[in-house]
């Protein structure tokens, strides 16, 4: 494990096993009517992590205010929820035991979960169309879980949205970066196909959570 720049970020990754078993949920992800929705396909579950386990909660809809997300702020968009399969499965309570662990988060974490796959379809497909961005969170954590046909795509992670970025990295399969949205900004290069005519993508899982302790600073 990396433990990066003050704190602020952490570097880990998931078991291979969780990673694989996460990844062919993937091909099941639906088209949305949102402005990125042809080429952003995404599911998005709201859940608690109790005792090691995951409980799926009723919350489905997700809003961003203006002022944090000037390209759909203050639309509230419904998802449909993560599969069955996916919210039951070793993977997803690896990764979300992953978070709460690194975070010091408590009993009962309330985590949304974001599943996206960014699919290659023009010259230029953009990973982070608000661009450099905050989300409104305390915790992050961004999950590299597949990348095929493409390039590009890095991450990139800035200390005000004003300068260069300090980090940029390809989270490639497994790979995951926990930060601390309250200090830090990111965004993401955009993706392009490396066989043309052919399809490609990148699939991650972002997931989010408040907390009144922001425990990477600890």
């Amino acid at each position: 494990m990396l433990h990066h720049h003050g704190n602020t970020l952490h570097l880990t990754s998931l078991d291979p096993h969780s990673t694989e078993e996460l990844a062919r949920s993937f091909y099941q992800l639906p088209r949305t009517e949102h402005a990125d929705g042809k080429y952003r396909l995404r599911r998005y579950s709201v859940i608690q992590f109790s005792d090691g386990k995951v409980i799926e909660t009723e919350k489905h809809e997700f809003v961003q205010t203006e002022d944090i997300n000037h390209f759909q702020g203050d639309v509230v968009r419904q998802f449909e929820p993560l599969l069955p399969t996916t919210l039951k499965s070793e993977g997803l309570r690896e990764m979300c035991s992953l978070f709460v662990d690194e975070n010091h988060l408590p009993n009962g974490q309330e985590i949304e979960i974001h599943q996206i796959r960014i699919s290659a379809i023009y010259d230029e497909t953009q990973v982070a169309p608000e661009g450099v961005h905050q989300d409104g969170f305390d915790h992050i954590a961004l999950i590299g879980i597949d990348r095929h046909n493409i390039v590009g795509g890095e991450i990139m992670l800035y200390n005000d949205n004003h300068e260069a970025p300090f980090f940029r990295k390809v989270l490639e399969n497994g790979e995951v970066a926990i930060l601390d949205d309250s200090k830090l900004w990111h965004n993401a290069q955009p993706i392009r196909t490396i066989e043309h005519g052919e399809e490609g993508h990148m699939d991650v899982f972002v997931l989010t959570a408040k907390g009144a302790k922001n425990a990477l600073h600890s």
